[in-house]
């Protein structure tokens, strides 16, 4: 393991990002010091950065704020930023750049809540400064960045959970075990339905607003006039930033159908996606009206749509169960009341990652918690980079599908399309200056 006063000048040594340092207070780093170093207090506090603060961003700093104290706070956006300041508390310090920030000696955690297209950079940045780390879903705008991403936790040694929250909670992870242990039989079909993605424009073209740093927000991105609607909730509606609900829902959902499968360190070998496009100048341009099928190497067909109840069904030769956010139904379920499946045979995860203390909201305050726990232990969070990358490899498999409007042929093994050079060459995308990742 990189210790991490190192790994931290190393990173303000070689990025192109780092920016004159400023003046911190010195704290030791309880999530990866010596063991002579380690402070002794059991009331020692994680000191946590939270980087985008617009919805999600929030909330996840609310609930990390249940295990440390959030006293750095960075958006691009000033008015998000300030409100954010005021819901903490008032003390935290403001950031427009995640890169100063940084800088800080006295961080431990970063929760990241930034749009899609920042993750992969502000995680891989973090994880070489020395920071455990929490980042939304989904986890990543590319499969390359994925790639990317796991080969740096796995240097750095650092602690890394992706908001795939639905791993902790009671209904999603008792459709997975009694899948995995045969419940329904020899599982054939799973279905993954999603909510249908937005359409809309064309959209006016404005100046940025003055508190808005629109160039930072654009990032890697191609540059573009601003408009108020690629940015905040809305730009996962635009393919240049996130990959709508097939990368929004589908990076829940995807992973559940990936989990039950067991195949959550693997992915498909055959991939089939059709969608209609809106096609409006200016306006969202993610499908509309999609679906797609996909073969795995055990043989098992996995269904993306975009029509129907939200939610997965597994369907085996002996039943069926269907899971969402509000039940687990099916009679192999309806007949756990004769034939109890104890937790005791759970074996996905260490069950104890789900306790009852942990409130006021159990899924993702479970989640937080053992993303918490496991920087005391370094163990393996649930959500770990690497089931999360194969999780939404998947969903861009299925978007690069639908936008070649063909059949796909993939290695799971290599993460490379067969014999396909279009497609291998929407593994990435063009990163413009200055803000390219480093690998």
């Amino acid at each position: 393991m990189i210790h991490t006063k190192q790994t931290r000048r190393n990173f303000l040594k070689t990025s192109a990002g780092a920016l004159a340092a400023g003046a911190t207070t010195p704290y030791i780093f309880t999530a990866n010091a010596d063991e002579g170093d380690k402070p002794k207090s059991k009331n020692d506090r994680f000191r946590i950065g939270a980087i985008g603060m617009k919805y999600q961003g929030t909330r996840i700093a609310k609930m990390a704020e249940l295990h440390g104290d959030v006293v750095a706070i960075c958006d691009v956006d000033r008015q998000i930023a300030e409100k954010a300041k005021e819901d903490f508390g008032g003390k935290a310090d403001l950031y427009e750049d995640y890169r100063k920030m940084f800088e800080r000696k006295d961080l431990d955690v970063i929760t990241i809540g930034a749009p899609d297209h920042w993750h992969t950079a502000m995680a891989v940045d973090a994880c070489r400064t020395g920071f455990d780390v929490y980042c939304e879903k989904p986890l990543t705008l590319t499969i390359d960045e994925g790639k990317l991403l796991c080969k740096v936790v796995k240097e750095t040694g650092r602690v890394f959970q992706v908001g795939t929250w639905q791993r902790s909670t009671e209904q999603f992870r008792l459709a997975c075990e009694m899948v995995r242990a045969g419940r329904i039989g020899k599982l054939r079909k799973v279905t993954v339905t999603l909510s249908k993605n937005e359409t809309g424009g064309p959209f006016k073209i404005e100046q940025p607003p003055a508190y808005l740093n629109w160039d930072l927000w654009l990032g890697q991105t191609p540059k573009v006039p601003y408009i108020k609607e690629r940015c905040h909730y809305t730009f996962r509606w635009w393919y240049e930033y996130s990959g709508g609900q097939m990368t929004d829902w589908g990076a829940h959902h995807v992973d559940i159908a990936q989990w039950g499968m067991g195949m959550d360190n693997s992915g498909p070998v055959e991939i089939d996606g059709r969608a209609k496009f809106p096609h409006i100048e200016n306006g969202y341009n993610v499908a509309i009206d999609f679906e797609v099928k996909m073969i795995y190497p055990n043989g098992v067909e996995l269904a993306i749509k975009d029509h129907g109840r939200t939610g997965v069904m597994f369907e085996g030769s002996q039943g069926r169960i269907f899971v969402n956010r509000r039940l687990a139904a099916g009679k192999p379920v309806d007949q756990l009341k004769d034939n109890p499946f104890p937790k005791e045979q759970f074996k996905l995860y260490p069950h104890d990652n789900f306790r009852e203390d942990r409130k006021p909201f159990p899924w993702l305050t479970n989640h937080m918690g053992n993303f918490f726990d496991c920087i005391k232990t370094r163990n393996t969070p649930i959500s770990d980079v690497v089931s999360q990358h194969r999780s939404v490899s998947v969903c861009h498999l299925g978007n690069i599908s639908m936008r070649l409007g063909r059949k796909l042929k993939w290695d799971p093994e290599k993460e490379l399309f067969v014999g396909d050079d279009e497609a291998n060459g929407m593994l990435s995308r063009e990163q413009h200056k200055p803000y390219q990742i480093e690998a």
